[in-house]
């Protein structure tokens, strides 16, 4: 459980004051092509069973997801909590 921490505070940090700037200028609409570009490297690793790029790439598409989330957080949308509410409460 403490990697999702982990992932919640390295995140946050990125998009912090002193984080990365990339990762501070990044919006919504920036992100849509990287989302894009990741989650389609998933399908590869799929077909072809490269079982290390499987863990690989989810792990990128996540990782998008939870800048998405930061961003959201960040204007007082939606957060991280709201988002896994919606998957679990499915």
């Amino acid at each position: 459980m403490y990697k999702y921490q982990d992932l919640i505070n390295i995140t946050a940090k990125l998009r912090s004051e002193g984080g990365c700037p990339w990762d501070r200028a990044q919006t919504h609409e920036s992100l849509k092509p990287y989302l894009a570009e990741e989650a389609g490297e998933v399908l590869p690793a799929i077909d072809s069973k490269d079982m290390e790029n499987l863990c690989e790439e989810p792990g990128d598409v996540l990782f998008t997801g939870m800048i998405h989330s930061q961003i959201a957080a960040e204007a007082g949308d939606v957060n991280l909590e709201d988002v896994l509410d919606g998957i679990c409460d499915q």
